[in-house]
């Protein structure tokens, strides 16, 4: 998506700005003839789910013109997306004026005012509603009537509030016949934890270029404000680390960097040096520096050194074995803390606007107390951010207790690198993981710093995950996977309830969430799962035209839901990551429909009816399994997409065994 700047920049605000040419707006007279009367009903649902929103009133009526109230402190980045939310939504002519000359704009035009929360016009506006005391909070409050009267405040407590601000605001916009209306809501908010989004951490294909630029965009409606760049198979990155990026690699990482930035999140560059560094060499001290710098003099200011998946039962040097012992886990640990503490104070703390480093420690993923984590735990610079996954490299679930024991590990608040949803492990291949974001204990962020989520190699499949985790991170104590998952969904579909439903069909047949052990941490296909199991109720208590009534219908759904999701509305890029998965799907889905007619057919005693029925059902089962993933993104290859496996599956075969009785 791309960004608009408004012409002439915060400096054109000395008098009125307008965008556009339109005819005049409606008359106040016009104007509140068509405003919102005060009613109860609903709130628009809000994602993530904000700290504390309720309705202050009537409805604002959005005319053809609104004057935004904007200054120089008004944050560039908001400014430019309540543009185009504005744009989008039917306003052809928007004037921009500072505060000062807000009386010199158009009467009878809505007016936004956008900025600090402190702003003495913003601070009036928003009233008694209560401004956030946290970092990226924010408070909104409109004010419904005429549309004279009509206004919007958003006051944020700092640059990136101001930009949540907006993120909310769009939300709160609903169709009014042929226009749009802002919902009367008041709205105190801000994130639960500090750090949130995720890592590009897999093993496969790194994401491409337009892909993370789209990433970044997501990241911002979401409200995330952290992308890891840790793409395993990125040589710069591990083998190459030494290594300077190539003129055009480079350049391109300016530019997500700077699509970062105008979305608030943070990029944060990460170099995994632990294959082959030296940790007692300044040589390759100096080139891990260099590294860093090369990123710092592009714009980035948050910088990570993981090293995981490395061993630590040998040296990679003869020098490291003379400065810290033996290997072993206490001396690969004296090892990594200097590296990891140079790094700190002599680039981070000696570099404006840096944030704390970041590490992930070679022991990452349990709560076991060795001599390894002891030694970080006493001499890590408190500074430095650490990283854990949980008590398994996937754990099933993340609770209170065990990241307070985490923290106490490593001596501080840990930061969380969530290993789902993503797929580069063998008992994921084949799979797309489409489950909601999961068993993660409200409360969490009491007790760490932060979560990233680490996804697929399928970006935009990824995105149901990540707006969860997203989701979760902003207002762990509020949030609903159940209730959640559907708006994910929705967000991938524009909105429109067909491909939404359409959607919610094809992820429950995308369900399964596995670990590395051999029990799933999610089940697959719930929904088709429970509707199973009714149908064999009903068949075995003599119910049989209800029970393949009821589940024909869904496997219809089952059967059209590709079409669906293809039809247009969908992002595109999910169509695309997902494709190999509807093609299997659509041809799963008849194979059921079929299936079931002959079930019908030999119920009502056609036999003839129901051999061929079955022949048919069994030659779309076959087609299915003969599909193929393409292109292969991941490391497990070309294999045959998963779909309901399990479940839809064992149904047919078990339905196969009623029409040969």
């Amino acid at each position: 998506m791309g960004r608009r700047r408004i012409a002439g920049g915060i400096s054109a605000l000395a008098g009125v700005l307008v965008l556009g040419a339109l005819p005049a707006a409606p008359t106040a007279s016009a104007a509140a003839s068509v405003t919102a009367p005060v009613t109860e009903r609903p709130l628009p649902p809000v994602s993530p789910t904000p700290q504390s929103m309720s309705r202050a009133g009537s409805d604002a009526v959005l005319t053809g013109r609104v004057v935004i109230v904007a200054d120089a402190a008004t944050d560039a980045a908001a400014r430019d997306r309540l543009v185009r939310e504005l744009r989008h939504h039917g306003v052809d002519r928007i004037d921009v004026v500072t505060p000062g000359n807000a009386s010199r704009a158009p009467a009878g035009a809505p007016r936004i005012r956008l900025g600090p929360a402190d702003r003495p016009d913003l601070a009036r506006a928003l009233g008694s509603t209560a401004v956030p005391d946290h970092p990226e909070g924010y408070a909104l409050k409109v004010t419904g009537g005429p549309a004279a009267h009509a206004q919007v405040a958003l006051g944020g407590t700092d640059a990136a509030g101001q930009f949540y601000a907006v993120q909310t605001l769009r939300q709160l916009l609903e169709r009014d016949g042929t226009g749009w209306r802002v919902a009367g809501a008041q709205v105190s908010d801000y994130p639960s934890m500090p750090l949130r989004g995720t890592i590009e951490g897999f093993y496969g294909q790194p994401w491409t270029q337009a892909e993370r630029l789209d990433q970044m965009d997501f990241y911002g409606d979401v409200k995330a404000n952290t992308y890891v760049y840790a793409p395993k198979d990125d040589p710069y990155h591990r083998d190459k680390w030494r290594e300077p990026y190539p003129a055009d690699k480079l350049a391109e990482l300016g530019r997500l960097v700077e699509r970062a930035r105008a979305n608030h999140v943070r990029f944060t560059f990460a170099v995994s040096p632990g294959g082959s560094i030296c940790y007692s060499d300044p040589a390759d001290r100096k080139a891990l520096k260099d590294k860093l710098q090369a990123l710092y003099d592009l714009g980035t200011r948050a910088f990570s050194i993981p090293l995981d998946d490395i061993s630590y039962t040998k040296w990679n040097c003869a020098a490291d074995q003379q400065t810290y012992g033996q290997p072993g886990r206490q001396a690969a640990a004296k090892a990594q803390v200097d590296l990891l503490n140079d790094v700190q104070r002599t680039f981070v703390a000696t570099h404006d606007g840096a944030r704390p480093l970041q590490t992930v420690p070679t022991e990452y993923g349990d709560l076991t107390d060795t001599a390894y984590k002891q030694t970080l735990r006493a001499t890590l610079d408190p500074a430095v951010v650490v990283m854990w996954t949980g008590t398994d490299v996937v754990p099933p679930a993340i609770t209170d207790e065990q990241a307070d024991a985490a923290s106490r590990l490593f001596g501080r608040k840990v930061f969380v690198w969530d290993n789902y949803p993503v797929n580069d492990y063998g008992n994921t291949s084949g799979r797309l993981l489409l489950a909601p974001y999961d068993r993660r204990e409200a409360g969490l962020s009491d007790h760490l710093s932060g979560i990233v989520a680490n996804p697929m190699n399928q970006p935009y499949a990824s995105k149901v995950a990540v707006f969860g985790a997203a989701g979760f991170t902003w207002n762990d104590t509020a949030y609903d996977a159940r209730e959640n998952w559907p708006r994910a969904l929705s967000y991938l579909a524009g909105g429109d309830p067909r491909a939404t439903e359409a959607l919610l069909v094809f992820g429950d047949l995308e369900h399964m969430a596995p670990t590395f052990g051999a029990t799933p941490w999610q089940p697959q296909a719930p929904e088709l799962a429970r509707r199973v199991a009714a149908f064999w109720a009903d068949w075995n208590a003599g119910r049989r035209a209800q029970a393949v009534g009821a589940l024909r219908d869904h496997a219809e759904r089952i059967e059209q839901a590709p079409s669906v999701i293809r039809g247009g509305v969908v992002q595109q890029g999910f169509v695309t990551d997902a494709a190999s998965w509807l093609d299997a799907t659509q041809l799963w889905g008849k194979a059921m429909v079929v299936m079931l007619d002959a079930l019908s057919a030999r119920s009502a005693g056609d036999t003839d009816k129901a051999q061929a029925l079955l022949a048919e059902s069994g030659d779309l089962q076959a087609r299915a399994r003969a599909v193929r993933i393409q292109p292969a993104r991941n490391t497990w290859g070309s294999v045959q997409p998963k779909v309901g496996d399990g479940v839809l599956d064992t149904f047919l075969s078990d339905a196969a065994g009623q029409v040969r009785q």
